[in-house]
């Protein structure tokens, strides 16, 4: 019996650390594992809430995906962004739906430090969230098997699911 139950236990776990971002349940299609990591500079165009998220975003690199996740112990796509803004005096939304509909869009050509840029990965729509770095990459809370990280979002995996770009102000 304790070991039936230590094998439900740990499939159960299994389950839950290998679904996608939390906005949706569904598994999205395996991630780019990134071959190179952009500079760690933070870019200085923006205002200073803009710079404050970047910097606070690129500070969490490291902090592994967690389902659900939204705090530094763990976190998930748009449990990531809403702990990066929250620090900064901006409420978001929890769900990755809900943080597309904040804002106002911002031309792909025209993204700035500090947008919250989407895609499509688990469901048509947006379905998974990460914070612009520069005019190329973004840093975000990836998937089960992933940390928070930067990647370039004009890379042939991210270009091809992006939705769109919000800013988000004050």
């Amino acid at each position: 019996m304790v070991r039936a139950l230590g094998l439900v236990t740990g499939v159960a776990i299994f389950v839950a650390s290998s679904i996608g971002c939390a906005t949706s349940g569904a598994r999205p299609r395996p991630f780019p594992t990134p071959a190179s990591h952009p500079p760690n500079a933070v870019p200085s165009a923006g205002g200073a809430i803009e710079r404050g998220v970047l910097a606070t975003a690129l500070e969490l690199r490291g902090v592994p995906y967690r389902n659900g996740g939204t705090d530094p112990a763990g976190f998930d796509c748009s449990g990531f962004t809403q702990y990066v803004f929250a620090a900064h005096g901006v409420a978001l939304p929890r769900e990755t739906s809900e943080q597309f509909k904040r804002g106002h869009s911002v031309p792909r050509g025209r993204v700035q430090p500090g947008d919250l840029i989407f895609f499509t990965t688990t469901a048509p729509g947006a379905s998974h969230v990460g914070i612009v770095v520069d005019a190329d990459a973004f840093v975000h809370a990836p998937s089960s098997r992933g940390v928070v990280r930067v990647e370039r979002f004009t890379s042939s995996y991210w270009a091809t699911r992006l939705v769109g770009v919000r800013r988000v102000t004050n």
